[in-house]
């Protein structure tokens, strides 16, 4: 593994590398709360099949730069996304995989460049516009209403405060996402990248801005490109029914995967299956 330092978009990103660097760009794209270790079981399988995997820190994660303006927004995060492809030499045989806010903004590029990368992954959150569909139709109502409850945390982030209860709230929220998993390696790693007040802050401006300010833009989203949707089974923070329900907000050519046995951060949970599935939807190399 490589630490890399790549400026893009006016910022200066921190990311774990794997593989040659003249393999094929797999770039990496980790959530909240969460680092790119994420993805250190996935990296070096990528890397055997012959990708460059890049794992960006994503703005305001250290140590990748605070965003100068204090913006958060998923068009942000999807600018990133696109300014680091470019920054590392990757081409039109590129893949993007992204979990959590990652696959909010991998949507997002989906639906802005569908053409930029070859091969998408998302994982874990569904298309936006999956969001809103439960409370259109009354027998999807349910599913809803107790997604409205898993998601007491949107409320909470934009609390003024409320990253001073991180300590307590970020080892909650592994429990319950991801049952069962020891995180304990992972919330060492979130604590160390939300080092500080200003990073904790910005962490949160996640869902402050993108709720206060980009609402309508983050709904908005109408991914172009086929994707392999990968939900856990047992997911505290996003339930897999609402994909399930709504298999039309997929792109034409997508494919679903309910991952049985696991919760939101699948990818740590059982690496075996997960990397599987990813390396079978992205192949090798052309």
């Amino acid at each position: 593994m490589e630490q890399l330092r790549i400026d893009a978009n006016g910022l200066t990103f921190a990311a774990l590398a794997w593989g040659e660097p003249d393999g094929t760009l797999a770039l990496l794209v980790h959530g909240y709360p969460d680092t790119a270790h994420t993805w250190r079981h996935l990296g070096p399988e990528l890397a055997e099949k012959g990708y460059r995997a890049v794992a960006p820190f994503t703005r305001g994660y250290a140590p990748t730069d605070l965003a100068p303006n204090d913006s958060y927004l998923i068009a942000d995060q999807a600018a990133d996304i696109l300014a680091l492809h470019t920054a590392l030499g990757g081409d039109d045989n590129s893949v993007l995989i992204g979990h959590d806010w990652g696959a909010v903004a991998t949507w997002a590029v989906t639906d802005r460049e569908p053409g930029r990368f070859r091969s998408y992954v998302c994982m874990a959150v569904p298309p936006t516009a999956a969001l809103l569909k439960p409370f259109t139709k009354v027998k999807t109502l349910p599913i809803g209403l107790r997604q409205s409850w898993m998601s007491w945390y949107f409320v909470f982030n934009q609390l003024p405060g409320s990253e001073r209860s991180l300590d307590r709230v970020i080892p909650k929220l592994w429990r319950d996402w991801s049952p069962g998993y020891d995180a304990q390696e992972d919330i060492a790693h979130v604590f160390h990248a939300l080092q500080d007040p200003g990073r904790r802050r910005a962490a949160l401006r996640y869902y402050r801005n993108n709720l206060q300010r980009g609402l309508k833009d983050t709904f908005a989203i109408a991914p172009k490109a086929p994707v392999l949707y990968l939900h856990g089974a047992k997911d505290g923070c996003m339930q897999a029914a609402i994909a399930e329900a709504f298999p039309e907000t997929l792109p034409p050519g997508s494919r679903y995967e309910r991952v049985e046995g696991v919760g939101h951060f699948m990818q740590l949970e059982d690496p075996p299956r997960v990397n599987a599935l990813i390396t079978e939807w992205v192949g090798t190399p052309r």
